[in-house]
């Protein structure tokens, strides 16, 4: 794993992981199996940001994906080793320790995935969107799924946070024309807590296609 220094960034997550159920987040989103299923439907190489307990990149590794895992908890990263290892795709499944804010992982990606990458601590998220925009192969997918709403489980249930819409998410991104756009879109649905309760929820969902040669 690739080494971070004690940001506030990691001390926040790291608390945040350390205290949470080890067999929470081990599902992938339902939103980047749609996706994936309906727009890469061939496996590649994928890097999974903000990866958490590891579910939408242990769901890739077994759909055949090569899967870097990128977060900057220690304790989250060590769950999805020990997940890759019990599911039998640990030779799919790379972990690696970035404080987004201050490194990025190398490589470039036939998808690349930001899922829910939300932080009470102030980085800088849309440049850490446009890196990952960067790392996207040609004919690859860059999928950014937002909270568009606050779950009541949700860490920042009590707060009075602003979500960007899908519209500002893709302008903030100053994407250049090698780009086609493939869903653009607020969705609601209904997810599930930790403890089992259930609620509607809006995600912002979007997939980009690069259509540079």
């Amino acid at each position: 794993m690739s080494g971070t220094t004690a940001t506030a960034s990691a001390e926040f997550w790291e608390k945040h992981y350390r205290d949470a159920d080890p067999d929470w987040g081990i599902r992938p989103n339902a939103v980047l199996t749609d996706v994936v299923d309906g727009l890469s439907p061939a496996a590649g190489s994928a890097l999974d940001l903000g990866c958490g307990h590891g579910g939408d990149a242990l769901w890739l590794a077994a759909q055949g994906w090569r899967v870097t895992a990128v977060d900057v908890s220690a304790t989250a990263l060590r769950r999805v080793v020990s997940g890759a290892e019990t599911a039998g795709v640990a030779d799919r499944v790379v972990a690696a320790r970035h404080d987004l804010s201050r490194s990025f992982p190398d490589g470039a990606y036939d998808l690349v995935s930001a899922c829910y990458f939300h932080s009470p601590v102030d980085i800088d998220r849309t440049e850490v969107l446009r890196r990952a925009a960067q790392t996207v192969t040609p004919g690859g997918l860059l999928l950014v799924v937002d909270h568009a709403s606050i779950a009541p489980w949700s860490w920042n249930a009590h707060g009075h946070t602003r979500f960007p819409t899908p519209q500002e998410t893709l302008d903030g991104l100053r994407l250049d024309e090698g780009w086609h756009i493939e869903r653009l879109v607020a969705a609601p649905r209904r997810a599930t807590g930790p403890d089992g309760q259930t609620a509607m929820v809006t995600d912002n969902v979007i997939a980009l296609r690069s259509v540079r040669d």
